[in-house]
C-alpha cells in the first residue's frame, strides 16, 4: 500500500526546528510503504523550503524525487475533474487545489492514508473509496 504525501511534513522533514520535524522524521523512518508527492504539492513545497530554509533545502528535496527516493505522481484530467468537484462541493470550506488534488488522486488510487499536518481538511471530506482518510503521523 502507499500513502500520498501532503506539502507539511515535506517541509518538517526539511527542518529541523519544525515543531512536527521528529514525528514526521520517525514516521518516516518507520514506513514501510511507497511515499507518493502528487505534482501540484511539488511547488509548495520548494518555495517554502526556498524562502524559509536554503537554496540548498530545495535542491535537496528534488533531488530526492530525480533519485526517486519519493514517488512523484500527476493528476490526471479526469483528477482535475474531481478536483472541480471537491471544490464546488466543498466551497464553504476553502480548502485549496493543492488539497483537492491529494483527495482525488487518493481516491483514483484507491489510497487510504494520507501523509499530513493539515488536520481540518484532510478531515472533513469524504472520500468516494472509503469511509475517511486515515491521517499521518498519529498526532500528540
Amino acid at each position: 500500500m502507499a500513502i500520498l504525501v501532503d506539502t507539511g511534513p515535506l517541509y518538517a522533514l526539511s527542518d529541523r526546528d519544525d515543531q512536527y520535524h521528529n514525528q514526521v522524521e520517525s514516521y518516516v523512518a518507520s514506513c514501510q510503504e511507497s511515499l507518493i508527492v502528487p505534482s501540484p504539492v511539488v511547488p509548495e513545497v520548494c518555495y517554502l523550503l526556498r524562502e524559509h530554509l536554503t537554496v540548498e533545502a530545495e535542491l535537496h528535496f528534488l533531488r530526492s524525487l530525480a533519485a526517486q527516493e519519493l514517488v512523484l505522481e500527476h493528476p490526471t484530467s479526469n483528477d482535475l475533474k474531481r478536483v472541480i468537484e471537491i471544490l464546488e462541493q466543498y466551497r464553504e470550506s476553502e480548502f485549496g487545489m493543492v488539497d483537492a488534488c491529494i483527495m482525488a488522486m487518493a481516491e483514483r488510487l484507491k489510497i487510504q492514508v494520507i501523509l499530513t499536518l493539515d488536520r481540518r481538511d484532510f478531515g472533513i471530506i469524504r472520500p468516494k473509496h472509503c469511509k475517511v482518510f486515515r491521517l499521518a503521523p498519529e498526532m500528540s
